[in-house]
């Protein structure tokens, strides 16, 4: 069953989201109270309607609500904090 739902696959270390058959990811690795989100994966049918946005806010709003700081290792990631100045409180350094 698809859903707009984003879950975390802890087993996995990712953010995962299913649009339309697609499965959308950000991975992560957590050690020492510091999130370290390595890459979001986007399919090409899903490109362009924010969904990488959505997964990028969902892991950030999970960090803050941890009490995880953060490491965008992620050019996106990296991108999205730039952008939205209010996580610039979680960056880890």
């Amino acid at each position: 069953m698809d859903s707009d739902t984003i879950r975390d696959n802890a087993e996995r270390h990712r953010f995962e989201m299913t649009v339309d058959g697609h499965l959308a990811r950000a991975d992560y690795r957590i050690e020492d109270g510091v999130i370290t989100l390595t890459h979001t994966i986007v399919p090409p049918a899903l490109e362009g309607q924010g969904i990488a946005s959505r997964l990028i806010r969902h892991a950030l709003s999970e960090a803050r609500a941890r009490g995880l700081k953060v490491v965008p290792q992620c050019p996106f990631v990296a991108a999205y904090i730039r952008k939205h100045p209010e996580w610039e409180d979680l960056l880890a350094g």
